[in-house]
Order: C-alpha cells, then structure tokens, then sequence
C-alpha cells in the first residue's frame, strides 16, 4: 500500500510540474508527422494481463508492433522527433497516466509486448508476473536495451526477491543518471 501512495503522489506531483513540457511534445510530434501524438502499445500487465500502454509516438504510423531491436532499420521509421524522443526517454511520459489507473507503478519490470511470449513465459515461470510493471525497473538499470531476454528476467528475479521502497528509491536516483547520460538506450 505504501508503494501505491508512493505512486499516485509522484505520479501526480510529476504531471502537475511537466504539463506544459508534455502539452509541447504533443503538439512537437503533432506537427512533424502524420497520425495521433500518443501511441497506446498493448502489454502484459501484472497477472499477464493486457493494458494499453501510452507512449509519445516516436515511429510512424503502420511500424510493426514489435521490439525495436527486431526492425530491420529502425531509423527509417523514425518520426522526426522520435529520435530525440527515444533518447531523452521523454516518449515515456505519458505512462504517469497508466501509473495513476494502477496498471503501472514507478518501479517495477517493464511492461512486455503482449508478441514477447518468450519474456512473458520466462516470467510467469519465475513469479514475476506477479509484479506491477514499471516505468523503470532493475533490468532498465543494468543495462536497458543491452541485455537478452534471459538476463532481463533474472535481474526482474532479483527484485522480486529484494524489493524494498529503498530499493525503489535507488533505481528511481539510478534511472534518473542513465536517463541523463542516455546509457543503454536504443534509438
């Protein structure tokens, strides 16, 4: 419950103090591509439920759903903004809303893809299911869009195992570093 609070504070606090910088990126991505500011991604939630993720849209309208890691050449679906977007993670923003309804919390795994059925399987195997997904987590820490699939579900192990509102706190001052230097981030 406590975590929840946590959640629901920041989360409004975080939105009442980027409103106008979230009102700019939408109209920024409004003007400089066809097609809605915001892109609602289907992804397993806690319990492997599906919810409709918000993200500033970075790719054009029509890119697959699929990890970007899996384009053949994302750059060439790039809207021109989604670049400076992905790197500054500023396409994530919108999820203060998915952490407000409860489908997301601050800390947690990532939501996967609801196509990662190899991630969602390697999770449910390990209890991690059971978690709220986050806007950042363990694995987005230790290494983000770097590490395999294996690794990113040991590491979402480890939290379960350890999770504390401390823990949380330091992947949230940790997340804030990679964020800033734009570590591990793909474009």
């Amino acid at each position: 419950m406590k975590k929840r609070v946590f959640d629901v504070f920041l989360a409004l606090f975080a939105g009442s103090v980027l409103l106008m910088p979230v009102f700019v990126l939408a109209v920024m991505v409004r003007l400089t591509s066809k097609g809605p500011a915001l892109y609602w991604s289907d992804r397993v939630g806690k319990n492997n439920r599906i919810f409709g993720m918000p993200k500033f849209r970075s790719m054009r309208v029509g890119t697959p759903a699929v990890a970007t890691h899996l384009l053949a050449n994302p750059d060439a679906v790039l809207t021109p903004v989604g670049g400076f977007l992905r790197k500054t993670s500023l396409d994530e923003l919108p999820q203060l809303w998915s952490i407000l309804k409860g489908d997301m919390s601050f800390v947690g795994p990532r939501p996967a893809l609801f196509n990662q059925e190899d991630l969602v399987m390697l999770r449910s195997e390990v209890g991690v299911d059971q978690l709220t997904p986050g806007l950042t987590g363990w694995a987005q820490v230790n290494g983000r869009d770097s590490v395999s699939v294996s690794e990113k579900v040991a590491l979402d192990l480890e939290y379960l195992q350890k999770r504390s509102f401390q823990l949380d706190l330091y992947i949230l001052w940790l997340t804030f570093l990679r964020v800033i230097s734009t570590k591990d981030v793909s474009h």
